[in-house]
């Protein structure tokens, strides 16, 4: 899919360093004019740091919940996907909803980049928010997850913005894209009692070349097999993971953020139903087994046209 929109960086790789945050707007109209005042000055921090390191591939991403879309821009409507995340529950498993109004992903090859863009950021949003999440990843060796495996495997590697930015069939907010997080925490100690076979199962693929296994080896309820979804015409629907590794190991905290990007939500949405419901009921992903999601919202990034359209 090709479009004139200039669209942010949904479908950029994840980089060497990363930083997600995740903020509430006080309930004041201060705050909403401080939000909306960042809105349109937000392409020119990304575009000013990005010029004074060009090598340093920094990149930024803001995005809307759904209750802040409505408060802050009342006369637009809302993208058709858009609602505030409902929690999915399985028999043994659930994928929480937590609160969450501004969604910032920065990028760049050196954390003082995003050190900067950060700080600005938060200086000019000083006492318009809480932040409810702040998460600093960082890129493991061969763009690995913390877990050992090779992460972002079933990304598409052709027409990225097809499968990651909205298009015609909601074309007031096309060039958007609608960004699911969560926070991932996974029992390190339970996974490294494994052996790698069993991990391999759990993931579906070969822990040291990232082959996937074949049908015979690879349990029903393997991660990639899980979130191998398809269309009624049997054409396979993906979205676009920007996931980094994170930890803090003297807290024996280590985990994976995840970050999908995509065109539907809906997408996303099924991929969730299959990890924690199952299809059928009870075929849960593996990988829960050792990974408990501590955040999950929703929110819509929308192009930097419109964000800089925002002032006041």
């Amino acid at each position: 899919m090709k479009h004139g929109f200039n669209t942010q960086a949904v479908t950029s790789a994840p980089g060497e360093h990363a930083k997600f945050m995740v903020l509430s707007i006080n309930d004041s109209k201060d705050s909403d004019e401080k939000v909306k005042n960042l809105t349109s000055n937000f392409s020119a921090l990304v575009r000013s740091m990005r010029n004074r390191y060009p090598d340093l591939e920094v990149s930024g991403v803001m995005g809307f919940g759904a209750n802040a879309f409505k408060r802050l821009f009342p006369d637009i409507g809302t993208p058709k996907e858009l609602k505030v995340f409902e929690p999915i529950k399985g028999k043994r498993f659930e994928a929480v909803s937590t609160p969450g109004d501004l969604f910032f992903h920065l990028r760049a090859k050196k954390e003082a980049c995003i050190f900067e863009l950060s700080t600005n950021i938060m200086e000019q949003l000083d006492g318009a928010v809480v932040c409810e999440d702040e998460v600093g990843g960082f890129r493991y060796f061969d763009g690995r997850a913390i877990v050992g495996f090779v992460d972002g495997t079933e990304n598409p590697d052709f027409d990225k913005d097809s499968f990651a930015v909205i298009g015609e069939e909601d074309a007031k907010f096309a060039g958007g894209s609608y960004a699911f997080v969560q926070k991932y925490i996974h029992d390190m100690k339970k996974w490294n009692a494994m052996s790698v076979e069993e991990q391999e199962k759990t993931i579906g693929r070969r822990k040291f070349d990232d082959v996937e296994l074949d049908d015979e080896t690879k349990p029903a309820n393997a991660h990639n097999a899980v979130t191998n979804i398809e269309d009624e015409d049997g054409n396979e629907l993906k979205i676009i993971r920007a996931n980094m590794p994170f930890a803090n190991p003297a807290k024996g905290e280590f985990g994976t953020y995840f970050i999908g990007y995509a065109r539907h939500f809906s997408t996303t949405k099924k991929m969730l139903e299959n990890m924690f419901v199952g299809e059928p009921v009870g075929n849960t992903d593996l990988l829960l087994e050792i990974s408990t999601p501590v955040t999950g919202t929703l929110f819509y990034v929308p192009t930097f046209d419109f964000l800089d359209e925002q002032s006041l």
